[in-house]
This record gives structure tokens, sequence and C-alpha cells, in this order.
């Protein structure tokens, strides 16, 4: 086991509250201001099912994130737990496709929050406001997390409350013009739309392991990180079913033709919440962006400590405690995916990528528990973890099931790559280096 050395020169500041804004933060992205339309297409009326179904899936992941946390709360988070329970190999893989994943919804975060505000620019100056957008949201928030974990959990638990305001009010106001005519079946649910309703709303679940990244900064991890899922993964879950039966009911059928529904619920009502929501969704897609770069870089950082990427990633400034190489790494590499506009097609493969990361995470956290392993005081001990494991492996698979034959077929390129990158690093890395 080398946690210790993994997070050497690293500060323990992130409490609870702030674990699970973090977790909020970036599972309610700009999603949730687009998916509910695109979810009742699929499924009418039955959508807040698919958030139901997805949302004991996911809860399921989060037990064993949090069994398995409790008990190597490191950076890298899942990353750190698998590698404990599996070996590097096993970690090494998982931590590709994290790292991989994450990067591409990093960049093409910022591609579309460029577009929205790129969008009131003039039209001969859009190319330039892209560019700017891109490199001033990226680089700022890359200088406030080089500033220290503090400094980035502050502004992650800022942008939370800033982003959850404008839902609140869809919530509290909307649920005054809901009707409930607006609930009558219209057509037979075909099977396909079923199959496409349940990954999107899996990918509005996407984003606990992320923020995860961190647990090698989180004060008291065998308490903070369980709490920190229990109420981060419940709180999503009922707001994202209130809000679809809220759209739904304001809407009716004209909900399946929606793209930004949310938009077009409050103008039903009045013309300036529409407004509010458009700037929420931008307001989200920056939040999201800050609590990706406050943890994402973590993972890379892990690996560079264990000797699986340049060490060059594994340096602490030495003010500030921060893994600031990392940091400005993997900050210049989604700038540059958000530049190119190559996320578009990557989106999807990015999304699924995940699940065989989950698996490996439950898988551990049942590993981990039957060997006894704590490094952190008292772990959780979840009387039905194994359940919670059959569940969370199953719905994942479920997943990447619904994927199409090439969505599969790249996802396992991804993995033998990393695989055989593993295997080539291990047979030229030196016996000298293995001990350092």
């Amino acid at each position: 086991m080398q946690q210790s050395r993994r997070d050497a020169g690293l500060v323990r500041a992130v409490g609870p509250w702030s674990l699970a804004a973090g977790i909020v933060n970036i599972i309610v992205g700009a999603g949730i201001f687009a998916v509910p339309g695109a979810l009742a297409e699929s499924i009418g009326v039955y959508a807040p099912l698919a958030f139901l179904a997805c949302g004991a899936a996911i809860g399921a992941v989060a037990v064993c994130f949090a069994e398995a946390g409790s008990r190597v709360p490191t950076s890298g988070g899942p990353y750190g737990c698998i590698e404990a329970a599996f070996g590097p190999f096993t970690a090494y893989v998982t931590g590709t496709l994290l790292g991989f994943g994450n990067l591409l919804a990093c960049g093409g975060v910022a591609a579309a929050l460029a577009d929205v505000v790129g969008s009131v620019s003039p039209p001969q100056y859009l190319g330039a406001a892209r560019v700017a957008v891109v490199v001033c949201v990226i680089g700022g928030l890359a200088w406030v997390n080089i500033g220290g974990v503090a400094r980035g959990a502050r502004l992650v638990n800022v942008a939370t409350l800033v982003k959850l305001i404008p839902l609140a009010i869809f919530v509290v106001v909307g649920a005054f013009a809901v009707h409930a005519a607006n609930f009558t079946p219209s057509a037979h649910v075909a099977p396909a739309g079923l199959d496409r309703a349940l990954i999107l709303a899996m990918f509005t679940f996407v984003g606990m392991e992320t923020a995860l990244c961190a647990s090698g900064e989180i004060a008291q991890p065998a308490r903070a990180i369980p709490r920190a899922l229990l109420i981060s993964i419940t709180s999503v879950a009922l707001l994202y079913v209130t809000i679809q039966v809220i759209a739904q009911g304001i809407l009716g059928d004209s909900l399946a033709h929606s793209t930004v529904p949310l938009a077009d619920a409050m103008a039903r009502i009045n013309p300036a919440l529409r407004a509010l929501m458009l700037v929420g969704a931008a307001v989200s897609m920056f939040g999201w962006l800050g609590s990706d770069i406050l943890c994402s870089p973590r993972m890379l950082f892990a690996l560079a400590r264990d000797g699986l990427l340049p060490r060059v990633l594994g340096r602490v400034h030495s003010r500030f405690q921060s893994p600031h190489m990392a940091i400005v790494f993997y900050c210049a590499i989604a700038a540059g995916l958000a530049l190119s506009g190559t996320f578009a097609e990557l989106a999807v493969l990015s999304t699924l990528a995940i699940a065989p990361l989950y698996i490996a995470g439950c898988a551990s956290a049942w590993q981990l528990a039957r060997r006894g392993v704590a490094l952190a005081g008292e772990p959780l001990n979840f009387r039905w973890i194994g359940i919670a494991v059959l569940i969370g492996i199953a719905g994942m698979l479920v997943l990447i099931g619904l994927a199409s034959r090439a969505e599969i077929t790249g996802l396992g390129v991804i993995i033998l790559v990393s695989g055989a990158i593993y295997l080539l690093q291990s047979r030229l890395r030196s016996p000298a280096s293995e001990t350092l």
C-alpha cells in the first residue's frame, strides 16, 4: 500500500458538506436543463421512472464507493480503491478511462459554454469570443485551484448554490402551473425509446467519481465520504424527478419537442423566467467546470505519484500545497479539446467509459470489505454491501448493453490500448524506479 506516499504534501481540508456540494455541482450540470425534453420524446409521461431506475443503480454504486472510500481515502478516489483491491494494472486501466472521459467532458462543456456566451457577440467576432471564453474560464479556474484545495472548494460551494437557484425557482414557481391533463399517456412506448431514455437519464447522474478524486484532501474521510455521497445522490435523484414532473405538467406533449424545456416551461409563466433559465444553464456549465478542474487533475496526480505518468505531474506546490503541474497539464488539454470542437463525436463514448470504472469500483468495495482493509479509522461497514455490489454491477452491465456495437467496440479499444501501455511501461521501468 502506497497511499501515504501518494498523498504526501497535500492538506486534508475538505469537509463532508464541501464534498457533497462538489458532487452535486458536478452531477447537476447543464444536462438537466435539456434532458427532460429528450426523455419525454423517448418515453413520454413515464420519464420520471427512468430517473428513479437510474437513481437506484447509481445509488447502489454510491454505496459501494462510500464503503471503499471510507476504507482507502486517497488521491484519485476510485482509482486508489481499485488499486488497493486489485493491483496497479486494473487501477491504471480504470484510471485511464476516468481521465479520458473527464477530459473529453471538460472540453465539451467548455466548448458549449463558449457557444452560449459567444452567441451574444457580433457574428464577425464569434471565433475570437469562443477562444476568449475558453481561455479565460479554464485558465481562471486553473489559477483558483493552484491556489489550494480550500480555495477551489469554496468556489465550488458558491457555484453550487448559485446554479441551484434557477432550479429552485423552477420547482417553486412551476409547481403552481402544473396541469393534471398533461400527464395522460399519448402513445405506446417502444423498446428503443426506453433504451435511449435510460442512457439519457444515466448520463445526468454521472460525476460522483470525479469529485472523489480529491479524497486525499478530505478531512475525516471515513465519515465524510459516506455522508457526502448519501446527501448528494439522494438530493439529486429527488431534484431530477421533481423537475421532470413539473416540466411535463406545464408543457404536456410539447415537452417532447423542446430543446430547452425548462426555459420553455418558464416562458409559459413569464418571459423573464425563460431568460433566467438560460442564464442558469450557463452558470451550471461554469459550476461543472469548477468541480471538474478541482477534482480531475488529482487523477493524473495520483497516477504520476505511482510512477504511471511522468513524475513532473506528481509535484506539489511548495506554497499552496496543490498538485499544480497536474492542474496545468489537465487544463491545457481540456482547453485544446474545447477549441478543437471534437468533443461532440466522442460524448457518448466518454459517458460509456465510466461504466467499467463503476463496475471495478463496486467490486473493489466487496474485496476491501472482505479483506478488512481500513486505512482511516472505522469504515462504513455497510451491512448489505453484497446486494449493493450486485445491483451496481448489473446496472452498469445493462448500460453497456444499451450502447451501439461501434460504441462498445470503441470502449474495448481504449481498454486494450491502456492495458498495453501499462504492460509496456512495466517492462521499461527499471527496478530502481519501483522503489522510489
